[in-house]
């Protein structure tokens, strides 16, 4: 059975994946800052909760702990939680501001994947997930008017955009330096969730779906890509 981890998995995305990977027969365990929430979650959806906030050393080194003596290996591990930060375009954001996004979006990735790599050496066939955005991907900012289909709204803020475009430089570069695992970054669509206000179009099971089927991928699936729902997506 595939031992799975999704940060911020207590809502929205995170918690779609998932209910749907416990589906699947994987066992979930479901990464939330908030203990309560994290562990309401889990009974609903037959997860085990761990306790993980991604902006602290401490919590994720604990966290990494648990699934070692529990599992003693990580199969698949789903960097979901993100936020979208300060939305002042590039004239008006500053570098706190954008510090802010960098924090949970970047640091925050690499904090959690730097702590699992061990566990996840230790699978016979791991993954990882990063869940991005094409509001990162620099062919699609360079040239907007190409891709209305994977982005229909453009959201001009300086934070979460570059964040998110280094988030998929990080994934890269990881999937450079793991040859043996799957490495991939997602693009879900806009969605409605938290993160927005739940102004996307596209329900969490619509968004969710390039997640989970990244998720799934075997030995010999795709690494070092960034993949939406109708495909790959321009980096």
């Amino acid at each position: 059975m595939a031992v799975t981890l999704i940060t911020g998995a207590d809502r929205g995305l995170g918690r779609e994946t998932a209910r749907r990977l416990i589906g699947a027969g994987h066992t979930v365990c479901i990464g939330a800052r908030d203990k309560r929430l994290g562990e309401e979650a889990a009974a609903e959806l037959g997860g085990r909760s761990v306790v993980l906030d991604v902006m602290d050393d401490a919590s994720v080194r604990a966290a990494a702990e648990r699934v070692r003596a529990e599992a003693g290996h990580l199969d698949v591990l789903v960097d979901n939680a993100g936020i979208i930060g300060p939305g002042n375009d590039a004239h008006d954001a500053t570098a706190e501001q954008v510090r802010t996004a960098y924090e949970t979006n970047v640091f925050g990735v690499i904090r959690v994947t730097h702590a699992f790599l061990p566990l996840l050496e230790a699978s016979d066939s791991p993954v990882i997930v990063d869940v991005s955005s094409s509001l990162g991907s620099l062919g699609i900012a360079a040239d907007p008017e190409r891709f209305t289909s994977p982005l229909p709204v453009c959201y001009p803020a300086l934070a979460y955009n570059s964040s998110e475009a280094a988030l998929n430089m990080i994934t890269a570069q990881y999937a450079r330096a793991c040859p043996r695992m799957r490495i991939n970054a997602v693009d879900p669509g806009h969605t409605a969730t938290d993160l927005n206000g739940h102004t996307g179009p596209q329900t969490v099971t619509e968004g969710a779906g390039i997640i989970v089927r990244m998720a799934l991928i075997g030995p010999d699936g795709p690494t070092g890509g960034f993949f939406g729902n109708n495909g790959p997506v321009s980096w």
